[in-house]
C-alpha cells in the first residue's frame, strides 16, 4: 500500500512534469498573447515580402517620407491581396478548419522583424554609397525611425481604406459591388476624368501665362521678347521668360517662340524663323535648334555649354509646344513634340539651304527628355541626320523611346528616365550609352521596376551630373561639322 501509494502518484507526478514541461512556453504564449493577435502567416509572409521589395536598392538617394510611403502602400498591397484570395477561397471552398499553432504564427513574425531589420542595415549602406557618391551627408538612424513609423502608418491608414471598401462591398454583396464599380467607372471616365483633365489643364494653363515679376525684360535686340523683337514678352510663356532673360548678359543669341505668339505649330515655326534672322542669328558661326521639355523648358545649363562650345558665337533657337510637365505629354501628347520639332526644324535648315556656301552657319539640334523624343523623330535613320546636321545631342533620352545611332548621347546611371520603361519589369535596362556617376543597382525582375518608378518622382531634386540632371557637357560635347 505504501509502495503503491509512493509510486503511483510519483510516477503519475513525473510522467505529467515531463509531458507539461515542453509546453510551458506555448501556454505562456496562450496567456500572455492570444493567438487572435498575431497575424496569420499568410499574410506575415506577404507583408514581409514587399517590405523587403520596397527597401530594395534605388538608383537615387531616397527621403525618409518617400521610404515610408512607398513601404507603407507596398506593404498595405500585400496584405490586401492575401485577405482577397482568403475570401474568395472561402467562398469557393469553404470556411477553414484548420488554424495554425500559435507558435507557428510567432515564429513567422520573428523570423520576419529578423529579415526586415537586416533588409534595413542593408539599405542604409545602399543609401549611404549613393549619398557618397554625389557628395550628400549620409542617412543616420532619425532617417529610419522616421520611415518606419511614417511607413507604420501609411500601412494603417490603407488597410483602413480597404477594411471599409470591404464593408461596403459585403454589405452590397457581389451584384450591387459590380454595379457599383460600374457605375463609378463610367462616372469617372464620363464625368470626373474629364473634369479633372480640365482642372489640370487650366492651372498648368494659368501658371504659363503668370510673368514672373522677378524677370526683367530683356533690352538686347538679340533675344526674343525685347522691344525690337517681334515676339511679345508675355507670349514667351513662364518657361520662354526664364530662357531669354537668362541670356541677357551673354552674346549668344536667344531666340524663343511661345504657344501664345502664333496660333499653330506652322505659323510659330515661321515666325521663329523670322525672329531668328531679325536677331542676326543666321550670321553666326552655329544655329542649335532646341526642343524643350514638354513644359517649354531649356536646361540652362545646355544654353551656357552651347555658348562655350561656340565661344559665344551661336544662335539657340526654340518653341514651346505644350506648357504641360514632361510626363504628361509624353503620355498623352508626345506627338505634339514630334510635329513641332520637325516644323522648326524644317523652315530653319529650309532657311540656311538659301544661303551661299560660305555663309552657312553649321546646323545642330538638341533635345533633353521629352525634347529628345521629339528632336529624334525629325530624322528617319542615322544616315538622314548625319546628312542634315552637323550632330544631334540627345540628353537623358527616355529608355526605348529615342534612336541613337548617329547622335551624341549624354545619360547618367543614375537617371530613372534612362531605365523606366514597361520592358524594365522583364528585361534589364541598357545602359551602354551610360555615364557610370553612382553606384548601379542589379536588376530584379518587377522589383527595378517599382524601384525606378518611385525614383522618377525626385529625378530633378539632385546636382548636374546625377539623377535626371545634366550640366553644361551638353553643349560642350557638340561635335564638330565632318
Amino acid at each position: 500500500m505504501t509502495i503503491s501509494a509512493l509510486s503511483g502518484p510519483g510516477r503519475s507526478t513525473a510522467r505529467g512534469r515531463g509531458h507539461t514541461q515542453p509546453n510551458v512556453l506555448r501556454r505562456t504564449l496562450v496567456t500572455t498573447i492570444p493567438i487572435s493577435a498575431l497575424p496569420r502567416v499568410s499574410s506575415t509572409i506577404a507583408v514581409t515580402a514587399l517590405t523587403v521589395a520596397s527597401l530594395a536598392p534605388s538608383l537615387l538617394p531616397r527621403s525618409a517620407l518617400t521610404q515610408a510611403v512607398f513601404t507603407g502602400f507596398l506593404a498595405a498591397v500585400g496584405f490586401g491581396t492575401v485577405v482577397l484570395v482568403r475570401r474568395l477561397a472561402r467562398l469557393t471552398t469553404g470556411p477553414a478548419h484548420r488554424t495554425p499553432r500559435e507558435s507557428v504564427r510567432l515564429l513567422a513574425l520573428i523570423g520576419a522583424m529578423v529579415l526586415v531589420s537586416w533588409t534595413i542595415l542593408l539599405a542604409d549602406h545602399w543609401q549611404d554609397s549613393l549619398r557618397a557618391a554625389m557628395g550628400m551627408p549620409g542617412v543616420g538612424p532619425d532617417h529610419w525611425m522616421q520611415a518606419i513609423v511614417g511607413a507604420a502608418l501609411t500601412f494603417l491608414l490603407f488597410t483602413s481604406l480597404g477594411s471599409a471598401v470591404g464593408a461596403v462591398a459585403r454589405r452590397l454583396g457581389w451584384i450591387g459591388s459590380v454595379t457599383t464599380a460600374v457605375v463609378l467607372a463610367t462616372g469617372l471616365q464620363l464625368v470626373a476624368g474629364p473634369a479633372l483633365w480640365g482642372m489640370m489643364s487650366r492651372s498648368y494653363s494659368d501658371s504659363n501665362a503668370v510673368v514672373d515679376v522677378s524677370l526683367h525684360r530683356p533690352m538686347s535686340a538679340e533675344l526674343s521678347g525685347s522691344p525690337e523683337s517681334a515676339i511679345s514678352w508675355e507670349s514667351l510663356g513662364r518657361q520662354g521668360r526664364r530662357f531669354v532673360a537668362a541670356g541677357e548678359q551673354s552674346s549668344s543669341i536667344r531666340t524663343y517662340v511661345g504657344m501664345d505668339s502664333a496660333p499653330d505649330i506652322e505659323s510659330r515655326a515661321a515666325l521663329a524663323v523670322s525672329e531668328l534672322e531679325r536677331a542676326g542669328g543666321f550670321t553666326r558661326s552655329a544655329v542649335v535648334v532646341t526642343v524643350p521639355t514638354g513644359s517649354g523648358w531649356i536646361d540652362e545649363n545646355a544654353a551656357e555649354g552651347f555658348e562655350d562650345r561656340f565661344d559665344g558665337d551661336v544662335a539657340i533657337v526654340g518653341m514651346q509646344y505644350s506648357y504641360l510637365p514632361s510626363w504628361i505629354t509624353f503620355a498623352f501628347g508626345r506627338s505634339a513634340a514630334d510635329e513641332s520639332a520637325a516644323a522648326l526644324f524644317d523652315e530653319v535648315a529650309e532657311r540656311i539651304s538659301e544661303l551661299p556656301d560660305l555663309l552657312r552657319p553649321a546646323l545642330y539640334v538638341y533635345g533633353q527628355s521629352l525634347g529628345s523624343v521629339g528632336g529624334s523623330a525629325i530624322f528617319t535613320d542615322a544616315d538622314e541626320l548625319r546628312d542634315r546636321v552637323c550632330g544631334a545631342l540627345w540628353s537623358g533620352p527616355p529608355a526605348g523611346s529615342v534612336p541613337t545611332d548617329g547622335a551624341t548621347v549624354l545619360a547618367n546611371t543614375s537617371d530613372p528616365v534612362v531605365w523606366w520603361s514597361p520592358d524594365l519589369i522583364l528585361h534589364r535596362p541598357d545602359l551602354s550609352l551610360a555615364a557610370r556617376d553612382a553606384p548601379v543597382p542589379h536588376w530584379i525582375p518587377g522589383i527595378t521596376f517599382l524601384q525606378t518608378s518611385v525614383d522618377l518622382i525626385s529625378a530633378l531634386n539632385f546636382a548636374p551630373g546625377h539623377g535626371h540632371r545634366y550640366g553644361t557637357e551638353q553643349g560642350t560635347a557638340l561635335p564638330d561639322c565632318p
